[in-house]
């Protein structure tokens, strides 16, 4: 994993839904950051296309990037594949008290 990658994820585990105390990183909600491209190349979900903070989050995805990137970001939505909750972290788990649900 290059600096500037490693860099942007813990700026990522910055940023949080303020209805979910877990960061977006460790909910799964970011498939991709593609450092290789100009701008850099973030792909990532929501838990569910109605989430109202969904334009604040992005913003908020694209400055904590860029400035970890020290440079420009472009974030992409997508819904394919659809998040599920396997692709939160164990420690998103636990802090969700999901860890019985046989994940």
């Amino acid at each position: 994993m290059t600096d500037t990658k490693e860099k942007i994820i813990t700026a990522l585990k910055t940023v949080y839904d303020p209805e979910i105390p877990v960061n977006i990183w460790d909910l799964g909600l970011v498939y991709d950051i593609d450092v290789n491209r100009d701008p850099i190349q973030i792909t990532m979900t929501f838990t569910s296309p109605t989430c109202p903070m969904m334009e604040e989050i992005l913003e908020n995805v694209r400055m904590a990037a860029a400035d970890a990137a020290g440079g420009a970001v472009d974030v992409n939505l997508v819904w394919e594949p659809a998040w599920d909750i396997s692709r939160m972290s164990d420690s998103a788990r636990l802090d969700l008290d999901l860890t019985d649900q046989g994940w």
